[in-house]
């Protein structure tokens, strides 16, 4: 009877540890830089990733990691493309997603964002991927979100967003992320009785293709990516809809 019960007990905590630490997190524009890696860390500490990209096809760096792990799944997503989105969701019909991370996002060509030599599609190419992609793929993978138990949508964010602490230039780049803030924000509101939680995270200026070109001091990738985990980690319904930096340090709008 004792040994039953001993048994008992176990099964019942297994099931509440499963219950109260989900494990799956679906990235966006997994195949390189901070998408890449977190791919890698959620990975390593055994979570069920799935890992979207424009050309899963072309991602062999993705595909080394799927023969390394098993709990990897690679998907085709092209996060502007609302038909590619619609094709994916039909996909995960009833899989279960705890943490979405809007990852995928584009500098654009900074002498473009000029004033003086401001070429406006390219700021429509910009806002369709920073600001307008991530609202999408939040509504289209609500269901999967509600089915999950962490109940988080993160969105890479930039600090460059924020109008209190602009230094100005790269108009359309900083203007994308702050809309999304404010759609991110918007959202939160609309979702906190639901139970979802928004968040908003600045990755700290990243060793990454994107920077490559900005002789200014950057983040290793893989610390910025422990810390934004760290503070994805901490978000509550309390924080939903706040804006932070990788440190877990609140940052003005």
């Amino acid at each position: 009877m004792f040994k039953k019960l001993i048994i008992v007990t176990i099964f019942i905590s297994i099931f509440s540890f499963k219950e109260l630490y989900a494990n799956s997190v679906l990235v966006t524009g997994a195949n390189r830089g901070l998408g890449l890696e977190l791919t890698k860390q959620y990975l390593n500490d055994g979570w069920d990733v799935i890992a979207t990209s424009r050309t899963p096809n072309d991602d062999i760096e993705l595909f080394n990691l799927k023969n390394k792990y098993s709990s990897l799944r690679i998907e085709k997503l092209d996060v502007t493309d609302h038909g590619n989105i619609k094709n994916l969701v039909k996909i995960l019909s009833g899989v279960p997603i705890d943490i979405i991370i809007n990852n995928a996002g584009i500098l654009g060509d900074p002498s473009k964002q000029q004033l003086g030599n401001l070429d406006f599609n390219n700021a429509n190419n910009i806002f369709q991927t920073n600001t307008f992609a991530p609202l999408m793929i939040a509504e289209a993978f609500i269901d999967n979100i509600k089915l999950g138990n962490l109940k988080k949508i993160i969105n890479i964010s930039s600090i460059v967003g924020s109008i209190e602490l602009t230094t100005g230039n790269i108009y359309f780049y900083r203007a994308s992320k702050t809309a999304l803030n404010m759609l991110m924000k918007n959202l939160s509101l609309h979702l906190k009785n639901q139970g979802i939680i928004i968040g908003l995270i600045h990755p700290g200026v990243v060793d990454t293709d994107m920077t490559a070109r900005f002789n200014i001091k950057k983040v290793p990738v893989n610390e910025s990516v422990k810390g934004i985990r760290e503070v994805i980690k901490n978000y509550t319904m309390k924080e939903s809809g706040s804006f932070f930096d990788y440190k877990g340090n609140s940052l003005p709008w």
